[in-house]
C-alpha cells in the first residue's frame, strides 16, 4: 500500500469515527465511556495522518 493510499484510508476511518461520535452523542442514554473511546481512536488516527503527511 502506498503512503498516499494509507493516508486516504486513515482519513476514511477518521470520518467514519466522526459520524459514530455524532450518532452516539445524539442517542438517548448514550454511553459516555464509549463516546470517549471513539474520540480517543479518532485522535490517534488524526495524529497518524499528520505524522504521515509531514514525512511524505
Amino acid at each position: 500500500m502506498s503512503l498516499s493510499s494509507h493516508v486516504e484510508e486513515l482519513k476514511k476511518k477518521h470520518h467514519s469515527l466522526s459520524l459514530q461520535v455524532e450518532e452516539a452523542q445524539r442517542a438517548p442514554g448514550s454511553n459516555d465511556l464509549e463516546i470517549a473511546e471513539l474520540k480517543k481512536q479518532k485522535l490517534r488516527i488524526k495524529e497518524q495522518i499528520e505524522k504521515l503527511s509531514v514525512s511524505a
